[in-house]
């Protein structure tokens, strides 16, 4: 996947978290759904290690309360593509 519409789709994921806030009293519901779900997500868009890692934090930031609002999808994304990033290996012909 493009690491563009990578980011694009952890917005998105981060943004569907953010439901919970706009009916109250449904928000501590959606999150017993969401948490594992971000979870899965994560694990599925960002490959080994760091994807487990990311997943179980995804995971956390869900089921507690008050943690919403961290966006982490992107801030996995920014980690992944900004502070270490993969060196591309190229062949010299």
């Amino acid at each position: 996947m493009n690491k563009y519409k990578k980011l694009l789709l952890s917005l998105f994921l981060d943004a569907m978290g953010y439901v919970s806030f706009i009916i109250p009293g449904i928000g501590e519901f959606s999150d017993i759904v969401w948490a594992p779900a971000s979870a899965y997500i994560m694990t599925k868009l960002y490959k080994g290690k760091e994807g487990k890692i990311a997943g179980a934090v995804a995971f956390i930031e869900e089921a507690m309360p008050g943690l919403d609002v961290i966006p982490t999808f992107t801030l996995m994304w920014f980690y992944s593509y900004v502070l270490s990033p993969k060196k591309e290996t190229v062949i010299e012909v």
